[in-house]
């Protein structure tokens, strides 16, 4: 039996979780949370094989989770359930540990295959992102700029696209202010980017 915790900000995602797997011969739901300290917390008392999380937990950002998650749990594996975009955040949240990537719109029959992939120790990302990273490119798409960018870049304009100011996301990220304005000079050279404006206007469109 595949023991598998869901942590979701919106109760009725854990809900529908939960209801999916109720009859499952090789899949359990244990535990759902509503943050990253229910989730951090819940891992310490009980066994789990895979966590299924979002990104947007509300007090700790999802990469954060995600790394603290390794660090402290190794034999756990995450896969990220999320609303955006996989060319853009899955790389990513790979990079930072996770086993998969799963976006919020694909089918149930998915989200147990992706389950039982990596439990079987697999990654699991979608056909269309596995099929393009397949392939190099020579020009510079969207996707290909995104590609250059590293798992705390994409931290540091997701939060900037939201509308944190520098203080704010030095706190989440816990780096020093002086940081953030590196990652944003950055990140507007990565981006081919001239200002803050067009920075948080590219992050909002690619959300």
């Amino acid at each position: 039996m595949i023991r598998v915790l869901v942590a979701d900000h919106q109760p009725i995602v854990s809900y529908g979780i939960r209801v999916l797997f109720e009859n499952s011969a090789d899949i359990k739901i244990v535990n759902t949370a509503n943050s990253a300290k229910q989730l951090l917390d819940y891992l310490k008392k009980s066994n789990t094989d895979i966590v299924l999380m979002t990104m947007d937990l509300p007090d700790i950002n999802g990469i954060t989770v995600l790394r603290t998650i390794k660090k402290e749990f190794n034999d756990v594996s995450v896969i990220i359930f999320s609303t955006h975009p996989e060319d853009i955040y899955a790389i990513s949240a790979i990079k930072a540990g996770a086993s998969g990537y799963l976006s919020k719109t694909v089918t149930t029959s998915t989200i147990k295959r992706a389950i039982l992939k990596v439990f079987k120790g697999g990654i699991y990302v979608s056909k269309e992102l596995a099929e393009s990273l397949t392939f190099e490119k020579n020009n510079l798409g969207t996707m290909n700029l995104y590609k250059k960018l590293s798992t705390r870049e994409v931290e540091v304009l997701k939060l900037i696209s939201s509308g944190k100011r520098n203080k704010d996301i030095a706190d989440q990220l816990n780096i020093n202010e002086k940081t953030v304005s590196t990652y944003k000079l950055r990140l507007m050279k990565k981006l081919n980017v001239s200002n803050l404006v067009e920075l948080i206007d590219h992050g909002r469109q690619n959300k």
